[in-house]
């Protein structure tokens, strides 16, 4: 058995001299290179790859993960997006020419270059302590900035085992972990910083955004939200109930992204309870007490507040209802509501509960998802195409998964996040690189464009009409707003994207140049 470290809280004062420390190693130009930053990301695989036996243990004691959970979901998403990034660094960093560049402006060769943020601060969750801290932080070092990790106090062995894997693999002058609670987090915020990456709930995120407006400081939030599950009556109810049942019992439903509750068709309803309960003895012959595979409630506090919901709940359970403090253990509860202002469906449960809601049709599942929370973090339909289509434009959301539950947030390579009180900005794949970069716009002024570019210098006078003749935009839309058709737009687009059709841009772009300098004299 692997041995974990002990967690010690970073010295509070000790603080602005670390993000001093990194925000230098940063004005160095250390992580410029994509050779670095690609040693770094490999440099981090292997660090994994070596306490991977720790990592497995700590999510066992913080979460009671089991081995194919901590496994897939925390270490093996890790390793993958290193390998993924360093595979794919070179195309996401290189410079881009700017697009819809008008002709003459052309010349001025208007390119994209993809610059690093700075110095960013990652502050990770407990529910996946280590898939939403080390994602994110693979996203900054690809795109070439120095970090400041700080771990969720709330799972600790996992914390001192993710500072043991990065004071080990990475450069220590560039990312640095802090270890604590509130007062450490606070004095993290007092500094600045040129990004903070926050995964967590509302309250904290509210937090954090309000501290970050008084320096202007760009965030990324991944917060929760009191996701709906729709089934209609056409839905295919063993699949439904499957699926959802699978988003509720993974890491024993503390998933921002799993259904907070499900909207089904009244009359599918005993249909969908009767196969909930098949794919409990299937997934669980035993039941979830004594299973490996069913972790635990991450502390006491967190148990007692999904306690507390199910008690305030008038709901009725229909399946489940196991509890056991001492164990932090709360067995998946199904739960039949009658009402949407129930205490389960307007607070997130972030635990394995399940509350169902009866509907008489989509019209009123759709109403009642816009109003229990405008802007979910996902959102799962059940049904027709015509009917999943009409959800998926009717309901926002930060995501959506048809037919299933919170596979969008599954897959390593898809850009993830919220809208709204759900979070803001996006990572994953490339995501998390664009995520830390900033797109640079750039020009270059040949000097022998001097003579073209003096209609801009004073005096003004007789150059209004020169300068809208060069940049001036001509509508194709009459004083309705109708478009008018245009022999001349209709030709200049014929081989669009063809490599005859730039080559005949490039002649024309030629002959305006020579134009435009015989034209402004």
């Amino acid at each position: 058995m692997s041995s974990i470290p002990q967690l010690e809280y970073t010295n509070k004062d000790a603080i602005p001299e670390i993000v001093d420390g990194v925000r230098a190693a940063f004005h160095s130009q250390k992580t410029k290179p994509l050779e670095w930053r690609k040693v770094q990301l490999r440099k981090l695989y292997w660090g994994l790859i070596d306490n991977a036996d720790a990592i497995a243990q700590a999510c066992k004691i913080d979460l009671g993960k089991g081995h194919f959970e901590a496994n897939l979901m925390e270490l093996d998403f890790c390793t993958n997006t290193c390998i993924y990034c360093c595979d794919n660094l070179d195309k996401w960093a290189k410079d881009e020419s700017a697009a819809d560049i008008q002709l003459a402006n052309k010349l001025l060769f208007p390119k994209i270059r993809k610059d690093p943020l700075g110095c960013v601060l990652i502050i990770g969750p407990y529910n996946f302590p280590v898939n939403l801290v080390l994602a994110p932080l693979a996203g900054a070092i690809a795109a070439g900035n120095t970090v400041v990790i700080k771990p969720s106090e709330n799972a600790p062995n996992v914390a001192a085992v993710l500072q043991k894997v990065i004071e080990d693999s990475l450069d220590q002058s560039c990312f640095r972990v802090v270890q604590g609670a509130i007062p450490e987090t606070t004095a993290l915020l007092e500094q600045k910083w040129d990004k903070i990456f926050y995964t967590g709930g509302a309250t904290v995120g509210t937090i954090i955004a309000k501290k970050a407006a008084e320096t202007l400081t760009p965030i990324t939030l991944e917060l929760g939200g009191r996701n709906p599950a729709i089934v209609t009556k056409n839905a295919d109810i063993r699949l439904a109930a499957r699926r959802l049942l699978w988003g509720k019992i993974v890491n024993a439903g503390q998933v921002c992204i799993s259904q907070n509750y499900t909207l089904i068709d009244r009359e599918v309803l005993d249909r969908f309870v009767s196969e909930m309960k098949l794919a409990m003895k299937e997934y669980y012959p035993n039941g979830t007490r004594h299973s490996d595979d069913f972790g635990r409630i991450i502390n006491d506090r967190q148990w007692q507040r999904l306690k507390s919901m199910l008690d305030n709940s008038k709901g009725k359970i229909l399946m489940g209802g196991e509890l056991d403090q001492e164990d932090r253990y709360i067995e998946p509860t199904l739960i039949l509501v009658d009402s949407p202002k129930d205490s389960l469906l307007i607070d997130e449960s972030f635990g394995p509960l399940m509350p169902i809601l009866p509907v008489n049709n989509l019209d009123e599942a759709i109403r009642i998802a816009n109003t229990v929370h405008a802007t979910p973090l996902g959102l799962y339909p059940f049904g027709t195409k015509a009917e999943t289509e009409r959800c998926l434009r009717e309901i926002r959301s930060g995501g959506a998964s048809v037919n299933d539950g919170f596979m969008h947030g599954s897959l390593p390579t898809l850009a993830f996040g919220g809208i709204g009180d759900s979070g803001q900005g996006a990572y994953r794949g490339q995501a998390s690189f664009d995520c830390f970069t900033h797109r640079r716009s750039i020009t270059t002024t040949p000097s022998w464009m001097e003579g073209m570019m003096s209609v801009r210098y004073p005096p003004y006078k007789g150059k209004l009409e020169k300068m809208r003749q060069m940049g001036n935009l001509k509508p194709n839309f009459d004083r309705e707003g109708k478009v008018k058709f245009s022999l001349g737009s209709y030709i200049l687009s014929l081989g669009a994207g063809s490599k005859t059709g730039g080559l005949i841009r490039y002649l024309v772009l030629i002959v305006a140049a020579l134009g435009l300098r015989q034209y402004l004299g």
